[in-house]
């Protein structure tokens, strides 16, 4: 996507007004997502990309949803060059259940007006739910292993079964107990387990209950949550501002533990960065960050990763941001 990296004056010049639309589509990875089969009562939830490609800031004005079923909100409204916001939509399935489509709507008005259309579909199950209506997480420090336990209802056929949970993550381990039954009403008890293994991040996930039902085998599960690392860096964003041509520019991070640890080396894509890391063992480190702006004026981003030697190696990165100038005569 650096390929982008134009300005969207020069882009809108030289384009008529139906092209000139599709700079905002640009910005997306995906503008459409099915839900798939989901349980009622659970709470399914799905975020869409968009990462600003251009020199100029661009600001999202609205949201809106062709259907009740879906609840768009932003994230983040103004993005900044490279800057990634998300337009997160919730998936009602207490409200709303069978077959349901929408389109959401997001509508930008800088640097220039335009629309782009989300379509989410998904099919809810009135026979089948779920208590609570996803596995939530929390928030969870790396290295530690949680359990949630998930009530899966059924009402309908006598010898209705769940044969099989199925996901792609290796983070999980589930466990799907015997089945109660009660005349024509089911009820199994699926235990989800967050491993101590399992790697720092957001987890955006859903597991698949593959039934026995003829008509419809799999159902849905969402998974939320995030594995905070044993390792901070603050500010997780550095702004450095404006910088003249050829000129430096220090300031300073601070790299926090859960216990003392050392930096073993600091990475990023430019070499224009200088650090100066200790080689003592510490639970919080403040390393001098030094920029020497070099190149053609104009915004760079650089993507920080530090490896420490705590636990086997545990890993932080930040963003350094700056806007290099032309140097004053």
């Amino acid at each position: 996507m650096r390929t982008m990296w134009v300005s969207l004056l020069v882009l809108l010049a030289v384009s008529n007004i139906s092209a000139a639309q599709e700079w905002a589509r640009e910005m997306f990875k995906t503008t459409t997502y099915d839900f798939g089969t989901l349980a009622r009562g659970s709470k399914p939830e799905f975020k869409f990309d968009l990462t600003n490609c251009y020199k100029e800031e661009v600001h999202i004005a609205g949201v809106r949803s062709s259907c009740g079923c879906t609840i768009p909100e932003i994230t983040k409204p103004s993005l900044q060059t490279w800057e990634t916001g998300h337009i997160l939509c919730r998936f009602d399935t207490v409200a709303h259940t069978g077959a349901k489509t929408s389109v959401v709507t997001v509508t930008l008005d800088k640097p220039f007006s335009a629309e782009v259309q989300l379509n989410i579909s998904g099919f809810v199950r009135k026979d089948v739910v779920m208590q609570p209506g996803s596995v939530e997480f929390g928030q969870v420090r790396q290295g530690i292993a949680v359990e949630k336990k998930i009530q899966v209802e059924y009402a309908g056929r006598p010898d209705w079964q769940i044969v099989d949970v199925r996901c792609t993550n290796t983070d999980y381990e589930v466990e799907l107990e015997s089945p109660k039954r009660t005349g024509k009403r089911t009820s199994y008890m699926l235990l989800v387990r967050l491993k101590d293994s399992a790697r720092p991040g957001y987890l955006n996930d859903r597991l698949t209950l593959v039934t026995n039902d003829p008509k419809t085998r799999t159902i849905e599960l969402p998974v939320e949550g995030r594995v905070l690392t044993n390792v901070t860096v603050s500010p997780a964003s550095l702004a450095l501002g404006d910088i003249p041509l050829g000129e430096r520019i220090s300031k300073q991070i601070v790299v926090r533990g859960n216990k003392p640890f050392r930096i073993v080396a600091i990475q990023c894509e430019d070499n224009c960065f200088e650090f100066s890391p200790t080689d003592q063992s510490r639970k919080t480190h403040i390393l001098s960050i030094t920029y020497l702006a070099h190149g053609k004026p104009g915004k760079i981003s650089q993507r920080v990763h530090i490896e420490t030697d705590l636990d086997k190696g545990t890993t932080a990165e930040f963003v350094a941001t700056a806007t290099v100038v032309t140097a004053a005569r």
